[in-house]
């Protein structure tokens, strides 16, 4: 009888020790894995030669493509397994941190499925040879057909060659 209760109790320690270790790593007791998901962060960072350009969570330059037109996504296909385009989970809302401007933000509908973020009317894309935060290898890029660059903060893009 000793040794079920004592299983018992260790028992019940291991699963207390594993559900604070869930709230401490979400910060939040109440908050599920969908309502983690339902956001975009979207910020800047400071490039050498290019100034302050839009980034992803991960620190990662975002690009507009010029056959885009600030008008839909062109970039699809084999373009976009190199350009990934910034996707929007279902109900997910785009967050403007550093110096983006929350009124530039936006969506659109992307012809593979779903969702992706704008800015200032440009659909935002990460390159696949950008592997660190900072780089911006896409920069000033003619591939896939047609030009990549940064944007700026203020929506401006960024034409500048590294």
């Amino acid at each position: 009888m000793r040794k079920m209760l004592l299983l018992a109790v260790l028992v019940v320690a291991v699963v207390l020790l594993l559900a604070t270790a869930a709230i401490s790593a979400t910060g939040n007791a109440n908050t599920t894995s969908a309502e983690q998901t339902k956001t975009v962060v979207i910020s800047t960072r400071k490039l050498p030669k290019l100034g302050t350009v839009l980034v992803n969570s991960k620190g990662r330059t975002l690009y507009m493509f010029v056959p885009d037109k600030r008008k839909r996504v062109t970039c699809v296909k084999s373009c976009a397994v190199i350009w990934p385009p910034v996707k929007l989970p279902k109900g997910a809302k785009p967050i403007a941190t550093g110096k983006v401007k929350p009124s530039l933000l936006g969506s659109d509908a992307d012809p593979a499925v779903g969702r992706v973020v704008t800015y200032s009317g440009c659909t935002l894309y990460t390159y696949i040879t950008d592997t660190a935060p900072g780089q911006a290898k896409g920069q000033a890029l003619n591939l896939n057909g047609g030009l990549w660059y940064v944007l700026a903060s203020s929506g401006k893009v960024i034409r500048t060659k590294p």
